[in-house]
């Protein structure tokens, strides 16, 4: 189907053809792959050095998109693997943002090769209460199979791991920066004499079990000399704004 992403197998029946624009900044690479049921003409730009890999007669694996229009087949700038080998194709790949000339083999080469130096040697941060109690994996797998998992599933616990190591690092942060501001500084001490009832009465609506949980919640914390760090939540029409207000005269 046009646009969508396969893996092909096949020979190459031509030699990797290297063109260069007039300008010099743009070199087109093409070559035909055919199998048992087509040909199609495989496209590469500013890859030069493929003249080196590529060979005609030599089976391939191509991962890429397809295009077919006016019954040509291309693909372009597919990842390959000489028939036999898995490096590229035949497995879950990552695919990552890339800059200037940097192919996907290159960057995948150099992830890989900085997976090897730290090989378990990470430091692991999460208690190991935690990683047993959520089923989790512990850091030194997580790194690797976030980047190459032999599943899907090995993949999504290697997400979940991460992301909620940096969820909990956040929480831990704000909690933290909330206890140094609440030993900082001192709020307004209220009068505990003062009877909120008082203004809840003259209130032309009556209050929910929920709204009124909320106000004594709020009344007790402001009889403190402590900071008050509270988010009211409401829905639409609950008249948040008389209670906040309330607070405010």
């Amino acid at each position: 189907m046009d646009g969508e992403e396969v893996l092909i197998k096949g020979y190459a029946t031509s030699r990797l053809q290297v063109v260069t624009t007039k300008n010099r900044k743009l070199t087109i690479c093409k070559m035909l792959v055919r199998d048992e049921t087509d040909v199609c003409e495989v496209i590469w730009y500013n890859q030069p050095y493929l003249k080196q890999n590529l060979h005609i007669g030599e089976e391939y694996n191509f991962y890429g998109k397809i295009s077919k229009k006016n019954g040509h087949t291309s693909m372009i700038s597919p990842v390959f693997d000489k028939q036999g080998l898995k490096g590229n194709t035949g497995k879950i790949i990552p695919i990552y943002p890339l800059t200037y000339n940097i192919s996907q083999n290159q960057i995948r080469k150099i992830i890989e090769n900085g997976l090897n130096l730290v090989k378990g040697k990470l430091e692991e941060s999460l208690p190991q209460y935690i990683l047993e109690e959520y089923k989790m994996l512990d850091i030194n797998s997580a790194v690797l199979k976030i980047h190459f998992p032999e599943t899907f599933e090995e993949f999504q616990k290697a997400r979940t791991r991460i992301a909620f190591e940096e969820l909990l690092i956040m929480q831990l942060l704000l909690l933290n920066l909330k206890n140094k501001c609440m030993e900082k500084q001192s709020g307004i001490q209220f009068d505990k004499n003062v009877k909120m009832s008082d203004v809840i009465l003259r209130l032309p609506f009556k209050l929910t079990k929920a709204q009124t949980r909320a106000l004594e919640e709020i009344d007790n914390d402001m009889e403190t000399d402590r900071v008050m760090n509270r988010l009211l939540q409401g829905d639409v029409g609950s008249r948040k704004n008389c209670c906040c207000n309330m607070f405010c005269i």
